[in-house]
């Protein structure tokens, strides 16, 4: 097996990122091998990938917030790993970010996953990570995936993007905050007291 760091020397050598590394551009993940709980995310916005840093922008606040979790524990890597979908921004499209590249997790996550040996909980963030991991098991829609997610425990919780986009979706579905946040931050707790 791999460890961590040979695993991002791997993913910076790669020639599917050959543009990103010319550029100077570093894959953007965070593992460590004592993280209790992974977040699977999409994809690196323009401004993480500028800023070299994950969820550094609102979204990041409001995920903070839903976790129950201060700056310094969301970034210890032995507390938290975070796995994009991708390590690298895709770029724009018509209406917002381009998705993850098609076989980036296939071909990195399960190495990485396999250096968290102390991993209890998955969050996933956005379609792209539910249909990966969760696969035939999601529900109609992501609202529907999401309000039932309790099916997925303990291994998997479900999630909405934490962009302040989704604050309408969050106004025309109340039980996200009233059911859902307060038994998340329960969760994490648990998790990171131990």
């Amino acid at each position: 097996m791999s460890s961590i760091e040979e695993i991002r020397t791997a993913i910076i050598a790669d020639p599917a990122n050959q543009a990103y590394t010319e550029q100077g551009i570093q894959p953007l993940f965070q593992a460590g091998s004592g993280a209790k709980i992974v977040i699977i995310g999409q994809a690196p916005g323009l401004k993480a990938q500028e800023k070299a840093r994950l969820f550094a922008d609102p979204s990041g606040d409001n995920l903070r917030a839903w976790l129950g979790v201060d700056t310094e524990t969301f970034y210890d890597a032995n507390q938290l790993a975070i796995l994009p979908m991708d390590f690298y921004y895709p770029g724009k499209g018509k209406s917002g970010d381009l998705p993850p590249r098609k076989g980036f997790a296939q071909r990195w996550h399960s190495q990485l996953l396999a250096n968290l040996p102390q991993l209890e909980l998955t969050l996933l963030i956005g379609q792209y990570a539910q249909e990966y991991y969760l696969k035939d098991r999601r529900k109609r829609t992501l609202t529907e995936t999401v309000q039932a997610y309790e099916e997925y425990l303990p291994q998997y919780l479900p999630l909405v993007h934490p962009s302040p986009r989704n604050n309408i979706w969050q106004a025309k579905n109340p039980w996200f905050r009233t059911n859902l946040v307060p038994k998340l931050q329960e969760k994490v707790s648990q998790i990171l007291d131990k």
